[in-house]
């Protein structure tokens, strides 16, 4: 499978300045810009710029920033799922994860992370995806927020909604360990239906195990 990638961008004002959401952009152009020190969600800063460097090189990886001037404020991934994830199961070329999405805290409420979004549904190359993101309660950042899970939960939601990303059932059990956990879904409209149906099972994979196991296969 050609994984494509169209590079596209718009630029909007917030209460800190002009902001613009681009990409997907290639690991050379990344190192252009300054990665913001406050980006650590889920490592050093350092070390976080370097695994989207990585990924960037990946055939189907895809990252696109926010960024003032030269300083990358905000980004979003996306690639095939990690091997050792229930997601790879099948191994599926039309599968891919909405693996991270950070902004600084200076720029909640900005729309950023909707925005990051929404521009990355503006390649046509996303309808032929299955895009999916799992959504943990215990990666949200309340603390900072000061929202309450379900607050919380509803903001990712509508945020995922800006892609048209939506919850979707599965018996994935980390998801199902906690109700404020979900499985966000998008079916790109080129997506064949073999592959949908291999994604309801990938969805349910107990279920389809058992009954595999129940008939000998």
């Amino acid at each position: 499978m050609e994984h494509a990638k169209t590079y596209h961008s718009f630029s909007y004002e917030t209460d800190l300045g002009p902001i613009v959401i681009e990409g997907p952009l290639s690991s050379n152009e990344l190192k252009q810009h300054h990665f913001h020190e406050q980006l650590t969600a889920f490592r050093p800063a350092h070390k976080q710029f370097e695994a989207l460097l990585s990924i960037a090189e990946f055939p189907e990886g895809r990252i696109l920033v926010a960024r003032t001037d030269d300083t990358i404020v905000g980004y979003v991934t996306y690639l095939h799922p990690d091997p050792l994830e229930r997601w790879s199961e099948f191994n599926m070329n039309d599968l891919i994860e909405l693996g991270a999405i950070e902004m600084i805290p200076a720029y909640r409420g900005a729309r950023v992370s909707s925005n990051l979004i929404k521009l990355s549904m503006m390649d046509d190359y996303m309808e032929n995806y299955i895009v999916i993101s799992t959504e943990y309660y215990w990666h949200w950042d309340l603390e900072g927020t000061k929202l309450s899970i379900w607050d919380y939960r509803k903001v990712m939601e509508k945020m995922m909604a800006a892609g048209g990303l939506l919850p979707a059932p599965t018996d994935d059990p980390e998801i199902i360990s906690h109700p404020a956990n979900c499985l966000m879904v998008r079916i790109g409209k080129n997506v064949p239906d073999e592959s949908i149906q291999q994604f309801d099972k990938l969805r349910f994979l107990a279920r389809h195990n058992f009954r595999n196991m129940r008939e000998g296969l």
